[in-house]
């Protein structure tokens, strides 16, 4: 699937929520947390908000269609990008807990396709006029990730367990790639802006190797953690249409296109 604009986006996320809803398939656990974000993007596009409107309906578009992109090719033969092969590559996986598979999918659309998308909308010395509307975005996520971070704690009780045994509560791990993970990729899309496509090719790699490395540390972390993800797991909702509607409902207006 390819989107045209933002609208087209909300209705290929909403799809891929609804066809996950039917078969219990764990893809709609990120596509329900993207597609609330997608929607309040929107929401802050056609109130104004941003600097240039439909200059970020056109980011929000390049930036879904990399997602439907690794989607479609992990559907048809199971390629596509490697930070999204091993994300993918572990919806079947029942050790991996609700909050590693919305982690891994916001590692590899950030750390890889938010730069790329951005680059692309904004080629050339032309990237710096996007800076503040792309700022604004995480504002915007923080939101969402707010009021995730209660779905979140409504399906999987025993989250909590990493605050006292990693350091971090649910909300931080959520927030992982939101703040730092943003700033990176506002630099790699300054950096691939300026670049010849060949050498673009080469950082887009570089990327995407950084970033299935980190989907590996985030889908296989430290002996300290996995009894805490174990237990977590065994008292997590094993019912995948629950979860994803818990996840698809978490921001009040989100409703399913």
């Amino acid at each position: 699937m390819t989107a045209q604009n933002i609208d087209e986006v909300v209705d290929g996320l909403a799809e891929i929520v609804r066809e996950a809803t039917r078969t219990g398939d764990r893809i709609g656990y990120f596509a329900a947390l993207y597609r609330q974000v997608t929607v309040e993007i929107r929401t802050a596009i056609h109130e104004g908000r941003f600097e240039d409107g439909a200059r970020m309906d056109r980011f929000d578009t390049l930036f879904g269609n990399r997602y439907f992109a690794a989607h479609d090719a992990w559907r048809r033969d199971r390629s596509g990008p490697r930070c999204w092969r091993e994300t993918f590559g572990l919806l079947d996986d029942a050790d991996t807990v609700i909050v590693q598979h919305l982690v891994l999918g916001v590692n590899a659309h950030i750390n890889l396709d938010l730069a790329v998308a951005a680059a692309g909308t904004e080629p050339g010395q032309d990237i710096q006029a996007l800076r503040h509307d792309f700022l604004l975005i995480n504002d915007i996520l923080a939101r969402v990730v707010l009021a995730v971070q209660d779905s979140v704690d409504a399906v999987s009780p025993l989250l909590s367990l990493l605050d006292r045994v990693g350091g971090r509560t649910d909300e931080q791990i959520l927030d992982f790639s939101i703040v730092q993970s943003r700033a990176e990729a506002w630099h790699n899309a300054v950096l691939l802006a300026g670049q010849r496509e060949k050498d673009r090719e080469t950082t887009i790699d570089r990327l995407d190797i950084r970033a299935a490395v980190l989907a590996r540390l985030i889908a296989r972390p430290t002996a300290l953690v996995r009894p805490a993800l174990e237990l977590i797991r065994h008292t997590e909702s094993d019912d995948v249409a629950e979860v994803i509607a818990h996840l698809d409902n978490a921001v009040r207006g989100a409703t399913a296109a």
